[in-house]
């Protein structure tokens, strides 16, 4: 890391403070001013009373510049431990071993140099058990140098009588632990919160009533070698105004433009042009990033700091109790001041944005989710670590994987052919624009503000350029550089590890609308000629992972139905988009998809020659090549990426016992079988073998370790089949998480909805919090984001669910109903969501049943889906030969072929009325059959 290259650290005195909250849910303001008034570094906190993942009054406790690292009891209520810092310390919490009589959590702070802080919680009661394991816990400890153990002890260090205090101090000092608090903590005037350290220089220790729960604060300055505060960054940028497009279509001069044959040299001449303007109109402008201040700080509230400071300074003159009562009811004042201040600013941050979800959910997000810690980096070599990291990362994957065995997947040849591109107009080019969110990029040859903004003035020649490169088959070379931005994956991830982030790709804006231009080419080849695999569901227009779901889930329930056990295989490559090989790809677009002359030139210079940088707290790393892979966040990549693993289901086909199921690198395959019938897994195995070595031949690796299999048979049935299993019976699992949704062996998804349930719940509380601080229309808007669109995912599957299970979700949905309306659990729910015209779950879950029956017959749905039902048709003349109904599989058990797709969809369908089942616009049935659906409800 940057400091570690000259060595070089300074010692720095940090302002640490540790509080006994007692609930930060009713002082979370205070305790932020308390933060700030005192100039803390850190501030330690024990009993903050949240429930495991509650992080709004955590929020609100972090001033602008700090984070909290929060770690609620992990059972009963109460307790929980939480620790405020400021960002420019890079903190970080630990895993530690657990202790029954007592709470801990572990930080660790520094980079090169460290040490580590532990802050304890000990419960009132017997001293006995916490003593011996606090003694087993120093002794876990004990390879730490630097370490500063402090909390609520609960013991009266102040009284030489007592026997677990003094053998407390006792213990401590036998580790060389040093204790630093002297006089009572707590009202009641005893010594309970203790600061131990052991390498570290304590000083400035003082104890002070904060006025905000039956204990005082503790504060402290602690001396210690850090790496140097970072320089403050300089952003720079353009800033666009009203006025920026006309005057940049003002300075626009196409005759200074040259129409070079060379589309390299034509952008080249675009984008410098285009830059002077720039320079001219918009100029870039370098600030320093400052510190982000609250924007619900008012005067109001401004005036009663001073009043509270005012009253402490007296109060601390005077010692009269008067005076003192007066300042904690100052505070309780200020605490409700500025939560009021908050909530107000955020109705109206929700009201403005009302017609923007995206706005919306990152705003209830900021409020209900813990804040991302920042990433520590500090200079241009800190990025550098990063880039070296993603370029070892896909080096190591592509040397572990075994050199190809030289043996060739055959394939029928290609039918057809696609030798030329079609010309894009400028109509074409606008509508994709129009389409496009808005994003930036540093190599953008313009802001997408601005460049809708003028689209009038320089379309013609941006459709000049993208034409010359299709005729030519040559992908701009500018266009090729991605900047890679870090993005930790949870924010509870470790933020000094590299393996915590998640690399997002970001290419010019103008490469992504060319790249969609010939998508949309591409797709139309591909859906013409049917070169999609017909079970590949993975960025398929119409595909999903619903579809993906229904088709399997059916036709495992049918088998079991008919007596037939079925092994489930979920198999999970590493890296897979960035690991395919540029010449196979190219060889696959020639061989499979039929692609020639400038086609293929194009797609071959769009794949070759890429680079990226990374971009992190505005410090960029130098280039990189990209030797492999399909570009990241680019338009065509992820079809590319199905165009390569083509060749899967020909090897998977040529096992009659084995069908598959494709999500772009999510592959799962089943087979299913009578109990006479073992040797079917042979079947299995033998294509397992056989696509694994087609996967290293083909540079992608298999992740033997995340493979999954689930066996869907009777209990007494399964030891068997595991048996024949050979290797992979390692891997079976009692349940697995297939796409979103947890399956488990008898297919009842009882796992899945008792987790779905507790999901909801978990948000539905976070929500509850922000009724104060939105109107009901935009209440309704967050409770359809987090609670109604999780019911809805896969929900055709729910047919699998009992009643039991379907009424614990139609609880949630009553709940939300409820939350919305403000109504109690004792007001009658049917009133309710027939005001709100929700539709409850079990009747939610035939409307989406019957919409995809209706889209597969009428060739709107996947094929596979199109499969599962058939047409009535009868040998006789019968009055029924007209009514568009739907042939109903016979099926032996309500709980497993009755509760399948194939079965459910046609009973459904024949029980509409003719006329929505003779409709043919999926919109007008859609209407007509919640109005339907409506009337049975209510």
């Amino acid at each position: 890391r940057c400091p570690d290259q000259n060595h070089t650290h300074t010692n720095v005195t940090i302002r640490f403070g540790l509080l006994n909250a007692r609930s930060i849910a009713n002082k979370s303001f205070s305790l932020n001013e308390l933060f700030t008034n005192r100039n803390l570094d850190a501030l330690f906190l024990t009993e903050m009373w949240q429930r495991d993942g509650e992080f709004i009054h955590l929020n609100e406790l972090c001033p602008p510049g700090c984070s909290a690292v929060g770690q609620p009891r992990p059972c009963r209520r109460g307790g929980g431990l939480a620790v405020v810092h400021q960002d420019k310390y890079i903190c970080r919490g630990m895993s530690t071993d657990d202790f029954p009589s007592f709470e801990s959590q572990m930080i660790k702070i520094g980079s090169s140099s460290v040490f580590y802080c532990f802050l304890i919680y000990r419960p009132p009661g017997p001293a006995g058990a916490f003593l011996s394991d606090f003694s087993d816990f120093l002794t876990s400890i004990t390879k730490l140098e630097k370490v500063l153990i402090l909390g609520d002890f609960n013991l009266h260090i102040d009284n030489n009588s007592s026997s677990p205090a003094m053998e407390l101090l006792a213990m401590t000092d036998t580790f060389n632990l040093k204790q630093h608090v002297s006089g009572p903590t707590h009202k009641k005037g005893h010594a309970l919160d203790l600061v131990f350290s052991l390498g570290l220089h304590v000083t400035n220790v003082c104890v002070e009533d904060v006025h905000l729960s039956d204990h005082c604060g503790v504060f402290f300055d602690l001396c210690v070698p850090l790496e140097p505060k970072p320089a403050p960054r300089r952003a720079k940028r353009r800033i666009i105004t009203e006025s920026t497009a006309q005057d940049f279509r003002a300075l626009f001069n196409p005759s200074l433009l040259n129409e070079c044959p060379d589309v390299d040299e034509f952008i080249q001449c675009f984008a410098t042009h285009c830059s002077s303007i720039l320079d001219q109109v918009a100029p870039v402008k370098t600030n320093v990033t400052r510190k982000w201040s609250c924007p619900w700080i008012n005067e109001n509230i401004l005036n009663l700091k001073r009043t509270c400071r005012k009253t402490e300074r007296l109060w601390k003159s005077t010692q009269l109790e008067v005076h003192r009562l007066h300042l904690k009811d100052l505070i309780t004042s200020l605490n409700k001041m500025i939560k009021k201040a908050r909530s107000s600013y955020f109705h109206k941050l929700i009201a403005t944005n009302k017609k923007n979800p995206k706005v919306i959910c990152d705003t209830v997000q900021s409020i209900v989710s813990p804040a991302v810690p920042a990433a520590p980096v500090l200079c241009k070599a800190d990025s550098s670590d990063f880039l070296n990291f993603f370029t070892d990362k896909i080096r190591d994957i592509k040397h572990n994987i075994p050199p190809p065995s030289g043996r060739l997947t055959l394939s029928d040849p290609p039918l057809q052919t696609w030798s030329s591109f079609d010309p894009v107009t400028l109509e074409d080019i606008s509508a994709l624009l129009s389409k496009t969110k808005p994003s930036s990029n540093s190599a953008d040859i313009l802001p997408h503000k601005l460049l809708v903004g003028v689209f009038d003035t320089i379309g013609p020649w941006v459709t000049k350029f993208f034409n010359l490169s299709l005729s030519t088959g040559l992908f701009p070379s500018s266009f090729k550089q991605a900047i890679i931005e870090p993005k930790l994956k949870k924010t509870t991830l470790d933020p000094t590890d590299f393996k915590s982030y998640r690399p997002i790709s970001k290419l010019p804006l103008l490469a992504k609308i060319l790249e969609k231009a010939v998508s949309k080419q591409l797709t139309a080849f591909l859906e013409t000629h049917q070169i999609y695999d017909t079970f590949q569901s993975g960025f398929r227009q119409r595909h999903s992972t619903e579809t993906a779901l229904l088709k399997v889930s059916s036709d495992i329930l049918m088998e079991a139905d008919s007596g037939k056990s079925t092994v489930l295989v979920l198999l999970d490559l590493s890296s897979a988009f960035d690991t395919v090989d540029h010449t196979i790809m190219i060889e696959r677009l020639r061989d499979l998809v039929g692609m020639s002359g400038p086609v293929l030139d194009w797609f071959s210079s769009y794949l070759t020659g890429r680079s990226f940088t990374v971009s992190i707290n505005n410090f960029q790393s130098d280039s990189a090549d990209l030797l492999c892979g399909v570009p990241q966040g680019s338009v065509l990549g992820p079809v590319l990426f199905l165009l390569y693993v083509l060749p899967l289901g020909h090897i998977i086909r040529q096992y009659s016992d084995v069908s598959y199921h494709l999500f772009a690198d999510d592959i799962q395959i089943y087979c299913s079988f009578n109990s006479s019938e073992p040797h079917k897994l042979s079947s299995l195995i033998n294509c397992l073998s056989e696509l694994k070595q087609w996967l290293n031949d083909n540079s992608l690796q298999l992740n033997s370790s995340k493979t999954e299999t689930l066996i869907i048979a009777p209990d007494s049935a399964i030891p068997g089949i595991k048996h024949h299993l050979g290797d992979l019976s390692s891997s079976v699992k009692t349940k697995l998480r297939n796409l979103g949704v947890i399956f488990d062996q008898d297919m009842s998804l009882e796992f899945y909805s008792k987790h779905l349930v507790k999901n909801c719940f978990f948000h539905l509380r976070n929500i509850s919090k922000l009724r104060s601080m939105v109107s009901t229309n935009e209440l309704e808007m967050i409770v359809h984001a987090f609670v109604s669109s999780r019911l809805d995912y896969c929900n055709s599957l729910f047919t699998c669910l009992n009643k039991k299970e379907l009424a614990r979700l139609q609880f949630v949905q009553n709940s939300a109903a409820r939350l919305l309306t403000r109504t109690n659990r004792r007001t009658h729910i049917t009133p309710i969501l027939k005001s709100l015209h929700w539709l409850p779950v079990l009747y939610r879950l035939h409307f989406k049943i019957l919409v995809l029956t209706f889209q597969a017959l009428h060739g709107q749905a996947p094929a596979y889906i199109a499969s599962l039902i058939q047409p009535y048709s009868s040998t006789r003349s019968l009055r029924s030969s007209g009514q568009h109904l739907l042939m109903v599989p016979r099926t032996c058990f309500s709980t497993r072929g009755d509760r399948s797709f194939k079965a459910v969809a046609p009973r459904l369908w024949n029980d509409l009325p003719l006329h929505l089942r003779s409709m043919d616009s999926v919109q007008s049935f859609k209407k007509h059959l919640k109005t339907l659906l409506f009337k049975k409800a209510f």
